[in-house]
Formats: C-alpha cells, structure tokens, sequence
C-alpha cells in the first residue's frame, strides 16, 4: 500500500466542556473515496474542519503527504456579485487561469454558464460551480460536507456519478461527510460509521467493488443493512 495522502489521529477535541471527538485514527490513501457516517452532531463536519486546517484547536496529530486540500461546503457559498468564472478562479487579486477555469466549467456540465451571475443557476447548477472551484487549486484531496443535501434526488445521483467523473480523471481522493447511506455506499471503497458524542469510529466497512456501480447491486443492500445497525447502536449510545 501506497503512502497515505492523510494521516490524522485526534486524541481529543472539545468545545468548552463538552468532548467531540476522542481517540480517531484516519488515514486516506491516493485515489480513495472515503465516507463518514454518523448521528446528527457526533462531530464529524468538525474532523472535516480539522483536517481542512480550519480548526486547529485539537489534540492529536496531522500529517499531509499529498499537497493541496480544498474544501466544498454544504452550501455552494457562491459570491452572489461574481459570476460563475470569477467565483471558480476567486482569488485576492482576480487574477486566474481563465483557460483553467474553462475547462472545469465546461468538465461540470456548465459550458455557456461561464458569465452567469448565481441567481441565474439551480440548486444544482451552483453546487457543480462549488466542485469545479474546489478543483481550482488542482488538490490531491477534496473535503465534501454533505455537499448534494439540498437538490433532489435525480439531482443527487447525477452530481454523485460527476464527482465519481472527476475524481477518476484528476486522480483525487475524496473524504465525504453524509447522511445519507445509499450515496455512501455508492461513492466510497471505505464507510467509516461514527459514534455519537463523545465520537469515535466504531466500524469500517469496505466496499468491495469496482466503479461504475449497479445502485441495486445486492452487495450495497447488505451493506446498508450493517450501515443502519450501527447507525442505530451509534444513536443508542
């Protein structure tokens, strides 16, 4: 096995008195899409922050091999005054790779969108905008916090199968936040399932199967099975 791109153990993390995370271990190697599962507010957008470097105040230990990290949020978080191409290649001084930035337009599916300012874009449409700016920076990692949570269902699978695209074609990893098991299952070679406050992992589950995946594939329904129970002992704790 390759060296890891992540390797990061959070001993602790607390806010004030209240313990989040304690005893995590997570590693992240090249290429590999890697979910967090867990109840609401087990902390698991706030291991995504440590590991972004967008929360510091943590014990434990950090360590990057692979570059650039960027981050995709729940919320596209687009700035409304900028258009599609000026919010891809944001930047201090506005000065970006327009060619770049064309390119990954026309890679998310939005060719001709390039001078639309965000009020003129889906749901869906602006979250395809938040991916191709946090493939700006060319990382070797993508952080995605329930990034599809607010399109429809049709929506999501689509944005599901493009990110899948896009990984595969930038060779990127990618560490997801979700609720939701089924986009999971699809996405990742591994599910980690979190327990609630103070959290910790409490399985790994591999999904051993090649890419592009059948959604009926009797392997995933066995795996959301295992998913949901420990899901629900993590809720029970």
């Amino acid at each position: 096995m390759s060296e890891p791109l992540l390797d990061i153990h959070v001993e602790r993390k607390s806010f004030a008195s209240t313990t989040v995370l304690t005893n995590i271990h997570l590693t992240l190697q090249p290429r590999e899409t890697v979910s967090l599962l867990g109840p609401s507010g087990c902390g698991k957008s706030t291991l995504l922050r440590i590991i972004a470097g967008l929360e510091k105040d943590f014990q434990g230990e950090l360590l990057r091999t692979g570059g650039e990290v960027a981050f995709v949020f729940q919320e596209p978080r687009l700035m409304p005054w900028l258009t599609v191409e000026q919010n891809i290649g944001f930047s201090d001084d506005q000065h970006y790779d327009k060619a770049w930035v064309t390119q990954l337009i026309d890679e998310v599916g939005l060719s001709g969108f390039a001078q639309a300012l965000p009020k003129a874009l889906s749901g869906g449409m602006a979250q395809r905008v938040a991916i191709a700016r946090g493939l700006y920076s060319r990382p070797h990692v993508l952080l995605l916090d329930e990034p599809f949570s607010a399109v429809d269902a049709f929506t999501r699978m689509k944005l599901q199968d493009l990110l899948l695209q896009l990984a595969k074609h930038h060779a990127i990893a990618l560490l997801l936040v979700t609720h939701d098991v089924d986009e999971a299952l699809y996405l990742s070679d591994r599910v980690l399932v979190m327990d609630n406050r103070p959290s910790s992992i409490r399985q790994e589950l591999a999904v051993d199967l090649a890419h592009p995946r059948d959604r009926r594939d009797p392997l995933l329904a066995q795996l959301k099975v295992l998913s949901l129970t420990e899901l629900q002992r993590a809720h029970v704790i």
